[in-house]
């Protein structure tokens, strides 16, 4: 096709119409470029105006005539001229307002030179230091409409006092048991199940996680429990009669599921320990794993050793290592550093504890729990970790870093191994002394982090001993489908 048919072809075409522009629309001019000095004298010159009339801008007079029209037009002009420009000074204005925001910005950069979490783990809640927060707490219960128990109970929570999921969860029924024998519903409620649940129940274990500590996995579980009990009963039965129900149904809870599920891990695990030779490698300190070594030893007869594997800053495993020596069980204590060396040489199984289970056969448990079930892993060695069913969680969770708990850096920072008392509490006068991080604090580039939990995956942990038997990681989805809290509520019949 040469360039004679294209230009005919184009000249075939019948030509566009032009559109009309609308008589009753007036167009505005173009916004003007301005250069940068330009935009810079005028928000200059904005700021200046701003601090002479108190913020207020000049409003423009409104005159008739064409000469008003004129100069509304101008200013029109201009003030759409400098749209962005007011925009962009007002912005700067805000962020540059000196001698109105000079407080302001200098308490929010000292509080981000004050921050000293890691930005890691900066969604989980810090930790609350018991120092005079007990005291305080105890004076307006009656305010509060709390039973004195509940912030006695929450201070031994804060200092770690009570440690471990067992006796923690143990406590919390306890404290309940104790409230609902001290309560009295309102003589004019309507439902003494909703009085209870929203009067008793919640402020209390809401104290105990929003001032204290976190809950457990096991508190949440016996909470949850509880809660459903309350639910069950009859509404039209006496406060009495539904007192000893809800009485006779925490002592049941305590009995079948810590106690005798104690009992029932103890012998299931207690049958993989050979009579004689076995060295037995255990990590902090674990209620249910302690039970099921004494009674080996004592009522079975079994000889073995155990090597009590502890690490900083709690130092759980004194606690261990005190159980078992007075039973007359012959110990060795080393700290986590030196696990390689005595995992290749010595060791034959391990029992571990744990804080929940996962719905995916992974284990939460106390930090360095981790490190002892991989290494063991990684030596063919079978680790078994006990735990209740109650433990059990339908959270599914794949690292420690999304759920987790924060310890108090100061614990961290006291490299003195002292212990004063059960709890990991140290005397005021060792922490003034020269320590290396007594001043952490006030270096800039220095956090220190202190983190309770770590998440041992599936793959590294061989079989777990619950009150059911020994399972396999991967049957914890089934077990958690047949351990419905409906089935362990003691109701009304």
């Amino acid at each position: 096709m040469g360039a004679e048919e294209v230009a005919a072809a184009a000249a075939a075409e019948p030509a566009k119409k032009e559109k009309k522009k609308p008589t009753n629309i007036v167009i505005p001019p173009k916004k003007p470029k301005l250069s940068k000095a330009e935009r810079r004298a005028l928000q200059e010159a904005q700021r200046a105006a701003k601090a002479e009339g108190g913020g207020s801008k000049p409003k423009p007079k409104k005159g008739g005539g064409d000469n008003g029209a004129a100069s509304n037009k101008g200013a029109a002009s201009n003030n759409k001229a400098s749209g962005v420009d007011d925009k962009r000074s007002t912005a700067e204005g805000a962020a540059d307002g000196e001698g109105q925001e000079n407080n302001s910005g200098s308490s929010a950069t000292d509080n981000k030179k004050d921050d000293k979490t890691v930005s890691l783990f900066s969604h989980l809640p810090q930790p609350k230091h018991p120092t005079d927060q007990h005291l305080s707490s105890i004076s307006s219960t009656i305010d509060n409409n709390l039973h004195p128990a509940v912030p006695t109970l929450g201070h031994l929570y804060q200092t770690h006092s009570l440690l471990g999921g067992n006796a923690r969860c143990r406590a919390m029924l306890q404290t309940f048991a104790l409230l609902l024998q001290s309560y009295t519903p309102p003589p004019d409620t309507r439902d003494f199940r909703v009085d209870v649940d929203h009067s008793l129940l919640k402020p209390a274990f809401q104290y105990w996680t929003t001032q204290c500590r976190p809950h457990s996995v096991s508190m949440g579980n016996a909470f949850s429990f509880l809660k459903l009990a309350v639910a069950n009963l009859e509404r039209d039965l006496e406060w009495n009669e539904a007192r000893e129900i809800l009485l006779e149904s925490l002592e049941a809870y305590v009995t079948e599921r810590v106690q005798y599920a104690g009992k029932a891990i103890s012998r299931h695990a207690g049958s993989k320990i050979q009579d004689k030779g076995d060295v037995i490698l255990v990590f902090g300190r674990s209620e249910v794993i302690n039970r099921l070594l004494l009674d080996a030893a004592l009522t079975d007869g079994k000889t073995f050793r155990v090597i009590v594997v502890d690490s900083r800053p709690l130092l759980e495993g004194r606690d261990t290592l005190e159980i078992l020596s007075r039973a007359g069980i012959q110990c060795t204590y080393v700290l986590l550093n030196a696990l390689s060396y005595l995992m290749m040489r010595e060791v034959t199984k391990v029992f571990l504890g744990a804080s929940a289970l996962m719905s995916n056969g992974s284990v939460l448990s106390r930090v360095g729990t981790a490190c002892v079930a991989l290494l063991a892993n990684s030596n063919h060695i079978p680790v078994l970790v006990g735990c209740e069913t109650y433990k059990i969680c339908n959270r599914v969770q794949l690292e420690s870093i999304t759920g987790n708990e924060l310890g108090d850096a100061e614990e961290v920072a006291f490299t003195d191994c002292a212990r004063v008392g059960p709890s990991n509490r140290w005397g005021e006068e060792k922490k003034k002394d020269g320590s290396v991080l007594s001043d952490w604090k006030s270096q800039p580039n220095l956090k220190l982090l202190n983190l309770m939990y770590d998440l041992t995956p599936s793959s590294a942990v061989t079989g777990i001993v619950t009150e059911v038997g020994i399972l396999p990681p991967s049957s914890v989805a089934v077990l958690l489908r047949e351990m419905n809290p409906d089935s362990a509520f003691k109701g009304t019949d």
